[in-house]
């Protein structure tokens, strides 16, 4: 175990005292434990030990033995793991009353993630012997026990609640930033997922910790203020799992303030979220300026309550997040799919895709309407025939001017990070053979990266790199969107009905005359379907994993759909508005959780 803390047991009046008392409650309420009668939880209460463990300091490292249990007393914990590129994480966040441990413990395996401290914790231990004794006293509640927390080791629908933040600090950039206004919205807010309490200098000053602590334990959220004076604003931090860093978007950017957490080494690794505030209209270009000051974090873009509102579900995992497929003119059935979803009550909180999926996404994370979606991508792909340049297949079949141009008008010069909801796209690597995640950059550019088909239209050649498809490495990204944004996922997958057939016997092409007879017969498949098919197959291989992490799964029936048939646009929306009204009408329970004003 790497904490330095030693562990103090509970003398043998502990559950008799009021901290023993506070002990019992604590445990009575974590579902672990609620298989087990009182004298089951009290001899439990005597075998656990205290300890307190700073801000910043290790619990356990990933693939440290499982030893112990912790029960998490005050403060939060933050859940690490390294990414395939070898980069920290933060996965999950426990809350004071949760428990830590358990599953690795019970089912002795090493630890799956390193725990450390976000901020001063206190924590209850129970060791491995003393779990061992417990069950030997009782067995029934200890196996009962034993049996939800490998349940819900393996259970795919766990409440999308469990490790988000309870607590946040709402810090001010400088004295001229409206943060009472929001923070007032933010909580009215939270207030539609759980109790929730906002403290500000005027009525926290001169608490002890212990107060704060009792206000977190009963009350599902707290914000913290932070408009006071410097000891105030570092008391916000000390207690909040996740800080937001709030400025005009319309101010010149400057260093954040020394007591801010602007950085990662000061904030503990906690969650830190940068929110811009608009002065109505949203203002180009202010996003990457503020970032350059806090590199590296999530932002977001306030305009009014409804942007709010979305923090709040972004925040707290209760988030509806949209993941789209590749699949050429067959995507144009995401557009109608996004209509049935607004037309159900749902908003749309994040979105990310890939080649056309990635294309229909940045409409939805524009904000534009089912009408201006309708229009847009009619004027590009239909009236703007994308695919007319052709060339001397040197590099590709079109030379891709035409693409960038129609993308450049649609998009303009505008940054990803520009954009009103958090957006992701896609691209294949080919100079590192790897997925390519874009968050910031031309919009337009990865854009035209992102469906840049092997042999259909030339690679992106950026700073060195050379980037096609993304549906090369991975046609339905939700694992992207699930390691970045907790919460439900919708995907629509275009390729899972992507199959390619031909109605004749051949192994070589044949004369001319031939081929010009039996054009538009359908007989084989033509040059543009081979290339597109075949730069997508690879991708299939994981996708039966990745459609799995979709809650919301919509597979649109698009064989009738030809791969570059764009005049088939208009059929093609429709059909998969159709599809979709019958497929959220099948889900509609699944999907009630996530209308506006319910929880």
């Amino acid at each position: 175990m790497a904490q330095n803390q030693a562990h103090r047991p509970f003398d043998t009046t502990l559950m008799e005292s009021e901290a023993g008392r506070d002990t019992l409650e604590i445990l009575r309420a974590l579902p672990l434990f609620r298989q087990l009668d009182d004298d089951a939880l009290a001899e439990l209460g005597r075998e656990l030990t205290w300890f307190a463990l700073p801000g910043g300091s290790s619990l356990f490292e990933q693939g440290d033995p499982s030893d112990a249990l912790f029960v998490l007393k005050s403060g939060s914990l933050g859940a690490f793991r390294n990414d395939e590129k070898g980069h920290v994480q933060l996965v999950g966040v426990v809350a004071a009353g949760e428990t830590v441990g358990e599953v690795g413990m019970m089912i002795d395996m090493p630890r799956n993630a390193s725990v450390r401290a976000l901020r001063d914790s206190e924590l209850l231990r129970l060791s491995r012997s003393d779990f061992d004794k417990l069950v030997n006293h009782h067995p029934r509640a200890m196996l009962a026990m034993a049996r939800l927390a490998v349940r819900r080791l393996s259970s795919r629908d766990e409440d999308a609640t469990l490790g988000a933040p309870r607590t946040f600090a709402v810090l001010r950039h400088d004295a001229g930033v409206d943060l009472h206004g929001f923070a007032d919205e933010f909580v009215k807010m939270l207030g539609a997922f759980g109790t929730c309490t906002m403290i500000d200098g005027q009525t926290g000053l001169g608490h002890l910790s212990s107060w704060f602590n009792e206000i977190e334990a009963r009350t599902r959220f707290v914000v913290y203020v932070a408009d006071a004076d410097d000891e105030w604003q570092a008391l916000c931090v000390r207690q909040a799992d996740c800080l937001l860093l709030l400025a005009n978007a319309a101010d010149t950017p400057k260093a954040w303030p020394a007591g801010a957490c602007a950085d990662a080494s000061t904030a503990l690794s906690r969650p830190r979220n940068l929110i811009l505030l608009h002065p109505g209209e949203l203002i180009k270009g202010a996003a990457r300026l503020w970032l350059n000051k806090t590199p590296g974090i999530p932002h977001h873009h306030v305009r009014d309550a409804h942007d709010v509102r979305r923090i709040a579900r972004l925040l707290t995992g209760r988030s509806l997040n949209l993941v789209l497929s590749g699949g050429g003119a067959r995507g144009f059935t995401q557009i109608g799919i996004v209509r049935a979803l607004r037309e159900a009550g749902l908003e749309i909180d994040c979105v990310g895709g890939t080649s056309i999926g990635a294309i229909i996404g940045a409409g939805v994370a524009l904000e534009w309407s089912d009408e201006e979606m309708f229009e847009n991508y009619r004027q590009s792909f239909v009236a703007g025939r994308p695919l007319s340049d052709y060339t001397l297949p040197l590099v590709a079949l079109t030379r891709g001017r035409r693409v960038a141009r129609l993308l450049r008008e649609q998009y303009d010069d505008r940054d990803i990070t520009d954009l009103p909801l958090p957006y992701f796209c896609c691209s294949s690597n080919l100079s590192t053979g790897q997925l390519e995640t874009h968050r910031d950059g031309p919009l337009w550019l990865w854009l035209r990266a992102s469906c840049a088909i092997p042999g259909v239209l030339p690679p992106v050649c950026h700073h060195g790199q050379v980037y096609v498809d993304g549906a090369v490495i991975n046609n339905l990204p939700t694992d992207i969107m699930h390691a970045l944004q907790p919460g439900t996922i919708a995907a629509v997958d275009i390729g899972a009905d992507d199959a390619l057939h031909a109605t004749i016997e051949e192994y070589y092409t044949p004369s001319i005359w031939k081929l010009l007879f039996e054009f538009g017969r359908g007989q084989r498949p033509g040059i543009f379907d081979v290339l597109i098919r075949s730069g997508m197959v690879n991708a299939e291989i994981a996708s039966a994993e990745r459609r799995q992490l979709a809650k919301l799964l919509f597979e649109p029936p698009v064989r009738e759909i030809g791969l570059l048939n764009w005049k088939a646009y208009e059929y093609a929306v429709d059909s998969g508005y159709q599809y979709a009204l019958r497929a959220i009408e099948k889900q509609r329970h699944a999907l009630h959780a996530h209308a506006p004003g319910q929880g």
